[in-house]
């Protein structure tokens, strides 16, 4: 999916990091939500409240997911899904654009 239709986006931004990682979020007629933002270069760990799917879509990211042992490159094009409750991290070298949805 290229765009959302019929959609609320809201105009506060979500900010992180001192401004390293951005978001708006996408209120969907439906009641879900998705997050679009971008990242710059650095290191983050991130905790989720709802399980979460990150999509790249731009740029590239070492991830390391909740219990796991090794980092795992996520690029343009992939996404990873991350549990309820759960702490994630992240090393992004690049300028990376992003979208996160949330799963209920």
């Amino acid at each position: 999916m290229t765009e959302f239709n019929n959609v609320t986006v809201v105009k506060k931004a979500n900010i992180y990091f001192d401004g390293k990682v951005t978001s708006r979020s996408v209120l969907f007629a439906d009641g879900s939500k998705k997050t679009l933002g971008i990242m710059l270069p650095g290191e983050y760990e991130f905790g989720t409240e709802a399980a979460e799917i990150m999509e790249i879509l731009a740029g590239e990211m070492d991830v390391l997911l909740p219990g796991g042992k090794s980092w795992q490159t996520f690029a343009a094009g992939q996404q990873f899904e991350v549990p309820a409750g759960a702490k994630f991290s992240l090393r992004v070298p690049v300028v990376v654009d992003y979208c996160c949805s949330y799963l209920v």
